[in-house]
């Protein structure tokens, strides 16, 4: 039985039908930079006790790493304009192996500015990567299905989270490393050589990504991959209003407040994946090793939350799902900060059940209406991200100036839980698309994001 031939709809950015391997190729990105934004949790517990950090001082892994997806989120869209999506792809691969062979000079010099620096460089790498693959997702294929291969997409992510994890667990922490206790009880010498020993060993689960990326890189550039750019008349090029296009954007209400639910969004979930690890440790008196499962529980958490919020956001509108997902957050929140026992634990774990759509339910409830000024807009979402690098900081600032206390130090994404609750309803208000019928037509928010391509003259 013959197949139609796979071929651009007519508009030029959708396809016909789904390229299978081309598409699954795809779809292992996403947990490729999973792994990487993931490890930098282990991350910091190692790198505090080997480099003798406070929590304020450990958090600049993730300034580090955010940063890149702030500086990097416009010129990776540039590469998309000027030549294509697999290009653009091929250079985030690029980027992320580069960060990744710089871990080994950063060891050799056991400098943690060195580290900051590799890690800033595979975040600049994941900003071409995420920049790319998200959009690129929803137009290999029909139109009338773009919403439901970027959930497909978005699946791999946790499996790559929860891969990162698992790697940091057992490559990078040894059943024998030393404690702060411990460490500080020794000669300057032992300490000396027990530091060394642990940095190398951060080197580990890199060296097994290089392999794997390499391997990723060599087979995209050999897969053919269709443009999706538009045919030539809706591709002309022109120049483009930057100073109208952001003025429009900052004077748009719905907009700026998108941006900044979605800043905080990124911020209170890097920051609770972040001091997992230390409020385990500080309130179960589990090892670094011990504690690395529960961070481990909370990826499958998160993995089951968006396996559900799919289903649950195809009978009630997007905005609903954020305000009953956000005030879930807020209270599991609260209870983290409030008990002193390791139920706290289980309440932080649990968080990430209720964070899996917020993303693209954010993401997609921000963009939407914008027209012409999408492309700009979705950088400037992307360059929200930013938010993972600054949180944090607070929050370690916070356990630094109480005496060490994590589970204070959560009251800062609980905060930013109640702002993203008040932009739920704002949309709730305010945008048509965020009602249930609107989710019931089958074009949810990042889906809306396609399509306004084709009429930005992009």
């Amino acid at each position: 039985m013959s197949r139609t031939p796979i071929a651009h709809t007519p508009d030029g950015y959708y396809l016909n039908r789904t390229p299978l391997f081309a598409f699954t190729l795809l779809c292992c990105l996403f947990a490729l930079w999973g792994t990487a934004a993931n490890l930098n949790d282990v991350l910091i517990a190692q790198f505090k006790k080997s480099f003798f950090l406070s929590d304020f001082e450990s958090a600049f892994v993730q300034s580090a790493f955010y940063l890149g997806y702030f500086f990097l989120a416009i010129p990776a869209a540039t590469v998309v304009k000027k030549f294509s999506y697999k290009t653009t792809i091929l250079v985030g691969l690029l980027l992320y192996t580069t960060g990744c062979l710089l871990f080994f000079p950063a060891a050799s010099m056991a400098k943690y500015g060195m580290f900051l620096v590799a890690l800033f460089v595979i975040a600049a790498g994941l900003s071409f990567l995420e920049t790319a693959s998200n959009s690129y997702s929803t137009l290999m294929g029909p139109r009338d299905t773009s919403t439901r291969r970027l959930n497909i997409s978005q699946t791999f992510y946790p499996f790559g989270a929860m891969a990162g994890v698992y790697m940091g667990s057992f490559l990078i922490f040894k059943e024998g490393d030393a404690s702060h206790a411990q460490l500080a009880a020794m000669s300057a010498a032992d300490a000396h050589t027990h530091q060394l020993a642990m940095i190398q060993a951060t080197l580990e689960p890199y060296k097994w990504l290089i392999v794997v990326l390499v391997a990723v890189f060599i087979v995209f550039a050999l897969t053919p991959y269709p443009a999706c750019k538009g045919n030539g008349a809706t591709t002309v090029t022109h120049r483009i209003d930057a100073r109208g296009t952001l003025a429009r954007l900052f004077g748009n209400r719905r907009f700026v407040a998108g941006v900044v639910a979605q800043f905080l969004y990124v911020g209170a979930q890097v920051g609770v994946w972040s001091f997992t690890i230390r409020l385990a440790m500080q309130i179960g008196g589990l090892t670094e090793r011990g504690a690395s499962r529960y961070l481990l529980a909370t990826f499958f958490a998160f993995f089951v939350g968006k396996l559900v919020a799919t289903l649950v956001m195809k009978r009630v509108g997007p905005a609903k799902v954020l305000i009953v997902y956000g005030i879930l957050c807020i209270a599991l929140l609260a209870y983290t900060i409030s008990v002193h026992n390791i139920t706290a634990v289980y309440a932080a774990v649990c968080v990430s059940i209720f964070l899996g759509p917020c993303w693209p339910t954010i993401y997609g409830l921000t963009i939407d209406g914008l027209g012409k000024d999408t492309e700009y807009g979705g950088s400037i979402l992307v360059m929200s991200i930013v938010g993972g690098a600054v949180v944090p900081l607070i929050q370690g600032l916070i356990s630094d100036h109480t005496g060490g206390n994590m589970q204070l130090a959560f009251v800062v994404p609980l905060a930013c839980f109640v702002v993203i609750v008040y932009y739920g309803f704002y949309c709730l208000r305010h945008l048509p698309a965020a009602t249930p019928d609107a989710a019931a037509d089958g074009r949810a928010s990042s889906a809306r994001y396609a399509a306004t391509r084709n009429t930005s003259g992009a």
